[in-house]
């Protein structure tokens, strides 16, 4: 685990390098990166960072998910400015519905979900699509920053207890780590449900 996680550092040396110069904001930088232009390895990236300095590990997932949200805005701007006709291209009509029908039943799951799986998950095809069905920008942001933000979260608790391997085991067994963090995410989202309900009670009360 520790040779792939070498391997792929030493891919990435000159991009590591670069980032280093911006010190604990070079975590966001590379999320931003990822998010808008330049595919990066960012579960690796992460997972160098938090296992050299293991007490900040919820900080470095707050800036990579916050990167990630801003950098969002550039493929989710394209989508919206036109990008209808380039997705049809892409997708038969029938599956277009499909995630236009997805969006239009509850959008912040739509966007959260795929934000909080790990590659090979098309994630950017999922921004784009939020542009094309003229998401809300704050939603949006919010729902990537929230998918993010438990994506790595999970992560971090992986490396802080296996080291950095453990970026080679979410990319090995994606499935397993997709339903660890889907069940906190439903875990969560029923807990918020449960206390949207209560207080409505007690406000009719």
């Amino acid at each position: 685990m520790k040779l792939f996680f070498a391997r792929m550092m030493a891919k990435w040396k000159l991009v590591a390098t670069f980032l280093a110069q911006f010190g604990i904001w070079g975590v966001g930088a590379a999320a931003l990166l990822d998010s808008s232009s330049i595919p990066i390895p960012m579960d690796a990236f992460l997972a160098f960072y938090i296992w050299n300095d293991k007490g900040h590990f919820w900080l470095y997932c707050l800036l990579a998910a916050a990167g990630s949200a801003i950098g969002g805005l550039v493929p989710y701007g394209l989508g919206r400015a036109g990008g209808e006709l380039f997705l049809l291209k892409r997708v038969n009509r029938r599956h277009y519905e499909r995630i236009r029908a997805r969006f239009e039943r509850q959008e912040f799951l739509a966007m959260m979900i795929p934000s909080m799986l790990p590659p090979p998950t098309p994630w950017k095809a999922f921004v784009f699509a939020a542009g094309v069905f003229e998401m809300r920008v704050a939603p949006f942001m919010l729902a990537v920053f929230c998918g993010r933000m438990l994506r790595w979260l999970v992560l971090s608790v992986l490396v802080i207890k296996l080291g950095p391997g453990a970026v080679e085991l979410v990319a090995h067994h994606g499935l397993t780590f997709a339903a660890i963090v889907g069940g906190l995410a439903v875990i969560g989202f029923a807990w918020w449900w449960m206390r949207k309900k209560r207080a409505g009670k007690l406000d009719v009360d």
